[in-house]
């Protein structure tokens, strides 16, 4: 230790601080800012189709809910309460044929995207780790590994690892920002491929309910993994079905010791989702109809964006689920989000999704309607 001449006192080496955000890419959508203004100067005004979030209004038995439980001061449990977990229960094998499940294997987050992003640092996984995310990827699943500083790789075919094995692989089905569909059998070869080498399968399937093409199944189906969710986990979220992104209201289910760990390590961490939330949860998974509704709703935003997407010269691949179309020309897709800039429209870059979307954008479904028909004008 030397001493400051000036101060008189002993000068100290400053310390380097490492920021956590250091770690992470920059955030995709602040590049979209020039394509936004673009946007925003159109005679008629800027329609966002960037970003999958809700327009709709949230159910008024949501709400109601919500409301019912307003006043209770005291701290909410990590584990959610047994209502919650019970109804999220019946609301997988009602809508989606999800069975044997536990409610004691349920565990409320604080959104979907909170959970996927620490469930490799949850799960006590690190630099010796190898974590398997999808060629095409929302950011959150790369996001996941650079937290908890394993080592990732994009790959849809497993077969591509050898045999190495990894001890997480993250399935999308329906894919964001795709829509594509795994069938059963592709999920299948997953289930049978991680057990043989004790990986754990991370299903996101937050857009289940909204497929409008073939079949999309689950994880956790019987068909799939035979009734057996060891080292099974899937996630959902109500967010896009029940227009409650705002509420973050999601869970995570399957293996119920994988979720014992997530619930004892979220108790040291306070990770609880608010008694209120629960309670708007609760109400929404108990009640199918307005499920029905907002489906159909999608579906007719759907009908229009598409025809007038492949009028305009695109062609729309996959897309047959969620709330997406993934549509190129086979341009540099940052050419085509300045396109659609010129008309108005603000779409997501496909590179957004990784290396394999440089010629795609992805465009939302999530506008109203007066939104949609004025995009579909303006690309007709």
């Amino acid at each position: 230790m030397s001493i400051d001449m000036q101060t008189g006192g002993a000068s100290v080496k400053p310390r380097v601080r490492r920021s956590v955000a250091s770690k992470l890419p920059d955030f995709p959508w602040d590049s979209l800012s020039e394509a936004k203004a673009t946007a925003a100067a159109h005679p008629e005004g800027l329609v966002n189709l960037s970003v999958g979030t809700p327009v709709d209004p949230v159910p008024s038995v949501v709400r109601d809910a919500l409301a019912s439980v307003a006043a209770e001061p005291g701290y909410p449990t990590n584990h959610g309460t047994e209502e919650l977990r019970v109804a999220a229960v019946a609301a997988l094998a009602r809508r989606y044929g999800i069975t044997p499940l536990d409610p004691a294997a349920v565990l409320p987050a604080i959104g979907t995207k909170e959970m996927i992003a620490w469930l490799p640092t949850l799960l006590g996984l690190g630099a010796d780790d190898l974590v398997v995310i999808p060629e095409l990827a929302y950011p959150t699943y790369e996001v996941s590994g650079l937290l908890a500083g394993v080592r990732l790789i994009r790959a849809d075919g497993l077969n591509r690892l050898g045999p190495e094995g990894a001890a997480l692989v993250f399935v999308n089905s329906p894919s964001n920002p795709t829509g594509k569909v795994l069938g059963r059998d592709h999920l299948r070869k997953v289930v049978d491929w991680a057990r043989s080498r004790d990986a754990i399968v991370v299903s996101d399937e937050c857009y289940l309910g909204l497929t409008w093409e073939g079949e999309a199944l689950s994880i956790l189906h019987p068909s799939v993994c035979d009734g057996d969710h060891t080292n099974l986990l899937a996630v959902h979220s109500l967010s896009k079905t029940s227009n409650l992104a705002s509420y973050r209201a999601g869970f995570v289910t399957g293996d119920a010791d994988l979720v014992a760990d997530l619930l004892e390590v979220r108790k040291h961490a306070g990770m609880m989702l608010p008694l209120p939330i629960q309670a708007a949860m609760t109400a929404a998974l108990n009640d199918d109809e307005h499920e029905k509704i907002q489906r159909e709703k999608y579906r007719a935003r759907r009908e229009i964006l598409l025809a007038a997407v492949r009028d305009a010269g695109f062609t729309v691949d996959h897309s047959e689920a969620g709330l997406y179309l993934w549509a190129t020309r086979g341009e540099e897709c940052r050419a085509t989000v300045a396109w659609f800039a010129e008309r108005g429209i603000l779409v997501a870059p496909g590179e957004f999704y990784g290396p394999g979307g440089v010629q795609h954008v992805r465009i939302a479904l999530t506008a109203t309607d007066d939104a949609i028909e004025a995009a579909a004008r303006r690309l007709r």
